[in-house]
């Protein structure tokens, strides 16, 4: 289990870069290994939010109530030894006007995400990479970051490893609310200065990249 690579992604703030949009965006991803050591965790409390009464399908942060979404983010930190979780930071306003077209903007951002994360997240023993996202609602979208999520595949990985991209939606996995939670956090620290549940999953964040400014942080 442990020579499959998987790579969850997962976006935060929007794409209007006038002056009413979010000033940041973030893009984050969460590697992992099976046994995925938090989801067990995550299952259980879902259930109990059932049984408490919750209509709870899946997490979500930014739609869960605060004693939920506590409680997710605690379970998300005892868990983090397994975690790797590497954040692209784009202030907006500094974006030229050619990047931020629909084709670019997304695609290039990702591509500098995956580029770091992939050569560290490899060993020896790595058979295949498996990156998963959220189901991407918009077709010219979607064939734009397959594109480019294939493309810094083919480039970074060692000739003949497999490789797959998949576009699940996040109710199906665990990982993929987990890489929501984790984006969240960041995109709050960011944007608002919030950094509470940022401070949780801290020891896991091995990389925040501004890719704007030469103070990019790198934890190890």
């Amino acid at each position: 289990m442990s020579r499959c690579a998987y790579i969850f992604l997962d976006e935060a703030g929007n794409f209007d870069f006038s002056p009413t949009g979010t000033r940041y965006f973030v893009l984050t991803s969460v590697s992992a290994r099976r046994p995925f050591a938090p989801h067990g965790p995550l299952d259980d409390y879902k259930h109990d939010c059932l049984e408490y009464g919750l209509d709870t399908e899946y997490f979500h942060c930014a739609e869960d109530n605060p004693r939920v979404r506590r409680r997710v983010f605690e379970l998300i930190a005892a868990h983090l030894d397994g975690l790797r979780i590497d954040s692209l930071i784009v202030e907006k306003p500094k974006t030229g006007p050619a990047l931020r077209e629909d084709r670019r903007f997304y695609p290039e951002m990702l591509g500098y995400l995956l580029k770091y994360v992939l050569p560290r997240e490899l060993n020896g023993d790595t058979e295949e990479v498996i990156v998963i996202t959220d189901t991407i609602p918009v077709q010219k979208k979607r064939r734009a970051i397959e594109k480019a999520i294939h493309g810094t595949l083919a480039e970074m990985l060692p000739a003949g490893m497999r490789y797959r991209v998949l576009h699940h939606q996040s109710r199906s996995h665990y990982g993929l609310q987990v890489a929501d939670y984790c984006c969240w956090a960041v995109f709050r620290k960011w944007q608002r200065g919030e950094t509470e549940h940022y401070d949780r999953i801290r020891p896991a964040l091995r990389s925040e990249f501004d890719i704007f400014r030469t103070g990019t942080r790198y934890y190890y």
